[in-house]
């Protein structure tokens, strides 16, 4: 028996006519009649007193309409707890771009190794400010953010990670040394990502702190694409100031060269958030793996 036919009984009732049965369920009028004929083959009855101007249930049509709508209650209520599943079995994650680029592929490879079956993965790449806000609102049940200033963690388990190194980076074609000053990296273009992600806030306050400005720079060309600025860089149309994980195989194959400022702060921090749930094992067994790949002693034995 299929459920939509009890639905078209249902919906024949109340609403006192095939035609506005048809036109509320958007089929046929023939096919309203006919998923009622074969409801009555099916239970051999007359469900439906057809005679009056309008439809009403026959004694067998009352029964069948009273356990119609207990089933169609049931199996709504079903569909809704197997979603409530649905959504726990479903690993929502936020971090900086630079964190999901540089490290989530060898998270997502130890992960699977051992969850193939999970289908229910959600990972979202913003800012600490969105990271956090994700979390309080339950679209993430874990992130990574980096930061130099202070966060309210209040609410959540944090657990500190390595630290973050920022650097600025150039092609050697550009010819910039190694222990270049401030004054000499500003006469280039600089690649920074959207205001309010880390590596610019980073520099921002950097640049305030030795009485200097991030304008100073020949020109600042904002792309939120990590990888079209890095492209950019490479082929010496100007620096940019990046998380060291993600250039780190440049800088080993020299087309990328690092500088650091002595009175520039390179280090920010790195801290893994979560929000925590009863028996989640999902969650633990995720980041589990987070802390694999950075040789971190996970949360439980596996």
């Amino acid at each position: 028996m299929k459920s939509d036919y009890l639905h078209t009984f249902i919906i024949s009732i109340t609403s006192g006519s095939f035609s506005k049965a048809a036109e509320s369920l958007c089929v046929t009028q023939s096919a309203v009649s006919r998923r009622i004929q074969q409801l009555e083959d099916q239970y051999g009855f007359s469900l439906i007193n057809r005679n009056g101007p309008i439809l009403v249930p026959t004694e067998a049509g009352r029964i069948v309409l009273e356990k119609a709508i207990r089933m169609l209650d049931l199996e709504k209520e079903l569909a809704q707890d197997l979603n409530v599943l649905r959504q726990k079995a479903c690993v929502g994650f936020g971090c900086s771009p630079a964190f999901g680029i540089a490290y989530l592929p060898q998270i997502m490879k130890v992960f699977m190794l051992s969850h193939s079956t999970v289908t229910g993965m959600n990972f979202s790449f913003e800012v600490p400010d969105k990271v956090l806000e994700g979390l309080r609102e339950g679209s993430y049940r874990a992130g990574v953010i980096e930061h130099f200033e202070d966060y309210d963690f209040s609410g959540f388990e944090s657990m500190a990670m390595p630290d973050d190194k920022v650097v600025f980076v150039s092609s050697p074609s550009l010819n910039i040394k190694q222990n270049a000053t401030i004054d000499q990296l500003i006469a280039f273009d600089i690649y920074m990502r959207k205001e309010g992600c880390c590596s610019t806030k980073l520099l921002a306050f950097n640049m305030v702190n030795i009485n200097r400005n991030s304008n100073e720079f020949s020109r600042t060309i904002v792309c939120d694409d990590l990888h079209l600025i890095i492209n950019s860089v490479c082929e010496g149309n100007g620096i940019t100031f990046v998380s060291r994980s993600l250039v780190d195989h440049h800088i080993q194959q020299g087309t990328l060269k690092e500088h650091r400022l002595p009175l520039f702060q390179h280090t920010q921090h790195r801290t893994l958030i979560v929000k925590s749930q009863p028996a989640d094992l999902l969650l633990k067994d995720f980041i589990d793996c987070i802390l694999a790949v950075f040789e971190i002693p996970t949360l439980h034995a596996t």
